[in-house]
């Protein structure tokens, strides 16, 4: 490899476009060059690192014709693809080159490559024509000329045609004219006069040799009939003709018409025409009418292919004298090319959330017609968020011109249209499909800004209490969803510690059974998070509402039933229809119909004397009390609520139906004495041993203590403010307005001085006497006088309201 091949230009030229770099390179490299050559390091010439090569997807793009040069891209090299003949590339045109584009992306650059094809001796030189046939005459004056064609090398500079030789010299020499031109035209030159009746013909040899090293030569056989006298020549009537045919002419398309004279008369004023020198192209296109002189074409003409034709005509009469003239063709464009669109760079796949003017695109827009023909004009739909910019000649960038939204539209289909200025003009389009890649930019959104449900009391643990669920606009890992509990705290204890979500399908499951007595309804957070990077969430509230159930029977809060004492309700004989004996007090801390209570007499020791009511509880007579009555009568009283099932409680209540304390006392004494001998009669001696004893010692006290504790037990009854505090079963609480225990219900207490040391004490619930005696109680008649003694010493009786 000669030193040429490694000569190298960088044109630091770099146009810097929308986000698109070029530069440019030139190289020189011999044709023949054999594959694999090494034409040039890119890389290093650029100043490009290897590395970039090869992330970038470096690679050679060529315009629709052959790639004879290709890049290896782990060196940085470029090298020979495959044999390059300079003649087929650019025939007689010189300098002669070939450029191809180095195309990198992410960043884009673009770099243009001109590699330079030097000419080597390959060809030698030809003539048209292998032997050429001529007559001249034998009284032809020394001094005549005759034209040959010359030899045609495909070579160019010094290998093309240098010299030619004639021999051998005997009658004729080789003149070699240059004309205005510049173009040589081989001639033989006559320099004595020739004897048909000594030599009626000759054979020369004409060589033509190139300048190459080794030479290289080419001959062409020359025979020279001598003919009689023929004294003039054909002459054209100019010497060059100038015509222009429009490409695409059809065959048969008349050029131009060349006409020559003959002074002679006779067959040797007769001229024939012929094409003496051309192209293999201009054959291949022209002929002409050897009698007519009328040039037409053969084939249709391609002005991309050749645009100038040049044709050198003979005009020859029968004594052989020539004359000639050269024709040039000037081939007019027509607009028969549609411009081409080619991809050089192309992302099919940018992200929504790219920033205005990120590039799409690089496209190279060429028209190979010329003029008015080969300018193009390039545009894009404008239904798009895009737009097309140009960088440098014939080179366009689509670049974003808005901001994208996945969520809106996920791909666009760009269409760019490119049209020539011919008339009438012509089109190319070409369609890129673009996919917007998903950004997490939206947050999940749930169906409902808030949930809302209820469960029933008592629910079996783990049951699906409902479904919280969310959307998200975007796809793939950026709309999958997880559902997560909050951080609430209910009542002291984690929010997890009474349901649980299911964080996929966002199902919420009871994790424990629920009391509505304890908790009437709770509220926490969920919250969605999708699976983008970072993630997004949104959170909603989920309340949920614990319904009753009847699973609570009736609390009765009066008459308080005591295990130790008998509780009596007094009822005067003198008492009318309707008299208010008691009143049933109950409460469920149930709610709803659960907590609507019932009141009904189940068992009676006379069903005629009492009646309850059903709403109120209220026992009333429903009769007038007659002596017959008996002192004692009980009462069962069932409290029902109105639950399905429904609950009841029961509660007994005694009433003593007399006018006078000793009457009741002794009545309710033996039923307690009797009661206890039936009993356990052991027991009842014991007990009444312990209370007679206990009674003598309390009596004596009492009487002391009356006399001292009078004045200051006066003053605690008078003056004190202190309310009667009402008595509550254990466990009960105010269920509001739920309950059947009005708030504002009053108690009313009567009782003596010295009530609170003696074991018989009174009190009234809505103006009745109400008798609570101990079981153990033992005393006699003469305790019973004592007492009504000390009620007697009484100043005053004090009322105490709650």
């Amino acid at each position: 490899m000669s030193e040429l091949n490694r000569l190298v230009v960088i044109t630091l030229l770099c146009f810097c476009g929308t986000a698109v770099v070029f530069c440019q390179a030139r190289y020189s490299i011999a044709e023949e060059t054999t594959e694999g050559s090494f034409v040039g390091n890119i890389a290093k010439d650029l100043g490009i690192e290897i590395s970039r090569l090869i992330t970038g997807k470096a690679r050679v793009v060529t315009k629709g014709g052959r790639q004879y040069v290709e890049l290896s891209r782990d060196k940085g090299t470029l090298v020979v693809k495959e044999r390059i003949d300079r003649e087929e590339l650019c025939k007689q045109t010189t300098p002669c080159s070939f450029s191809f584009d180095l195309i990198m992306e992410n960043p884009i650059e673009l770099h243009r490559v001109t590699v330079e094809v030097q000419d080597i001796n390959d060809n030698a030189p030809t003539f048209p024509k292998g032997t050429v046939n001529l007559q001249i005459s034998e009284n032809t004056e020394p001094g005549a000329r005759f034209p040959l064609d010359r030899a045609v090398d495909l070579d160019v500079g010094v290998n093309s045609i240098d010299s030619y030789s004639l021999k051998p010299t005997d009658h004729l020499k080789l003149e070699i004219i240059n004309d205005a031109n510049g173009d040589k035209h081989v001639e033989m030159l006559l320099q004595r006069e020739l004897d048909r009746e000594e030599r009626d013909e000759l054979n020369l040899v004409l060589t033509a040799y190139d300048g190459g090293s080794p030479k290289k030569s080419g001959t062409m056989q020359i025979h020279i009939s001598v003919l009689d006298v023929n004294d003039n020549k054909p002459v054209f009537k100019e010497t060059v003709y100038k015509a222009e045919l429009r490409e695409n002419s059809p065959a048969r398309t008349v050029v131009t018409v060349v006409s020559a004279t003959d002074a002679d008369k006779g067959n040797n004023g007769v001229v024939a025409y012929s094409i003496a020198q051309a192209s293999k192209e201009a054959r291949n296109v022209f002929e002409i009418n050897p009698e007519t002189g009328i040039i037409t074409t053969k084939n249709t003409i391609d002005y991309e292919n050749e645009r100038i034709y040049q044709l050198n005509i003979n005009a020859i009469d029968k004594g052989g004298l020539v004359d000639t003239c050269k024709i040039i063709i000037d081939v007019i464009d027509e607009n028969d090319n549609a411009p081409s669109i080619q991809l050089m760079s192309f992302s099919n796949v940018i992200a929504e959330n790219s920033p205005i003017g990120t590039t799409v695109a690089v496209i190279n827009v060429e028209d190979v017609d010329s003029g008015q023909n080969g300018l193009v004009k390039c545009k894009i739909n404008d239904i798009v968020p895009f737009k097309i910019e140009s960088s440098i000649s014939d080179y366009y960038v689509i670049i974003t011109d808005e901001t994208l939204d996945r969520e809106n539209i996920a791909e666009y289909n760009i269409t760019i249209l490119v049209s020539d200025q011919g008339s009438p003009a012509r089109y190319s389009n070409k369609t890129l499909n673009v996919k917007i890649s998903d950004v997490n930019d939206n947050p999940p959104v749930f169906s409902s800004e808030e949930y809302k449900t209820s469960v029933i009391e008592n629910n079996s643990p783990g049951v699906a209490v409902l479904t919280v669920k969310a959307s998200d606009a975007d796809w793939g890992p950026n709309a999958r969803l997880s559902y997560f509990l909050g951080d609430n705290n209910i009542q002291g204890n984690p929010v997890s510690s009474l349901v649980s979500v299911n964080s996929e399908s966002g199902v919420i499951h009871a994790v424990k059974s629920y009391d509505y007595e304890q908790m009437k309804s709770f509220s926490f957070n969920v919250t969605a998070r999708d699976g983008g990077s970072p993630p997004l969430s949104s959170e909603v509230t989920v309340t949920i509402n614990v319904q009753d159930q009847n699973d609570n029977a009736p609390q009765v809060l009066y008459p308080v039933q005591t295990g130790g004492s008998v509780v009596a309700e007094i009822v005067p004989r003198s008492a009318d229809v309707g008299y208010l004996v008691t009143k049933v007090v109950a409460v469920d801390v149930d709610s709803g119909q659960n907590a609507w209570l019932s009141y009904k007499l189940q068992k009676a020791t006379d069903r005629a004397l009492f009646e309850v009511g059903a709403q109120n509880g209220d026992i009333r007579t429903v009769r007038q009390v007659t002596d017959k009555d008996a002192v004692k009568q009980k009462l069962t009283v069932v409290v029902e609520d109105n639950g399905q099932p429904s609950r009841s409680a029961v509660v007994n209540i005694n009433v003593a139906v007399a006018d006078t304390f000793p009457e009741v006392l002794s009545e309710f004494t033996d039923f307690t004495q009797h009661k206890q001998y039936n009993d356990d009669l052991t027991f009842y001696l014991v007990l009444a041993l312990a209370a007679v004893s206990f009674l003598f010692i309390t009596t004596v006290v009492v009487i002391i203590s009356v006399k001292i504790y009078r004045w200051r037990q006066s003053r605690i009854f008078y003056q004190s403010n202190l309310p009667v505090i009402p008595y509550y079963p254990p466990g009960y609480t105010d269920t509001g307005v739920t309950g059947t225990l009005p708030h504002m219900y009053n108690y009313d207490a009567c009782m003596t001085t010295d009530s609170r040391k003696s074991d018989c004490k009174y009190s009234t619930l809505g103006g009745q006497s109400v008798l609570v005696m101990d079981r153990s109680f033992t005393e006699t008649m003469q305790r019973a006088m004592r007492e009504k003694e000390f009620q007697q010493d009484l100043d005053s009786p004090e009322v105490v309201r709650k």
